[in-house]
């Protein structure tokens, strides 16, 4: 999974909505991750999971569902990276 800061991700937004259709993209800020940015496609799939074990947005344990929804995906599916990406 990519990792860039806020800053970077503000200037580099329009590169990186591509590069979110691969894979998603941590954005960190000082040094801790702030937010992900991911692909419509991943984020059907963890409200799918996130349905399926009855989690409600804004339940304590919700982003801990999600993370081993997408952790599942990702056994299943491989790594969403590109390998030639010039990101």
């Amino acid at each position: 999974m990519m990792q860039v800061s806020s800053v970077e991700a503000q200037n580099r937004f329009g590169q990186l909505l591509d590069k979110a259709q691969r894979e998603p993209i941590i954005i960190t800020r000082h040094g801790r991750p702030a937010a992900y940015l991911i692909s419509p496609q991943d984020m059907e799939a963890l409200q799918r999971a996130r349905a399926a074990l009855g989690e409600v947005p804004g339940h304590p344990e919700w982003a801990i569902a999600c993370a081993e929804a997408w952790n599942r995906v990702e056994e299943e599916l491989g790594s969403f990276a590109d390998e030639h990406s010039t990101l």
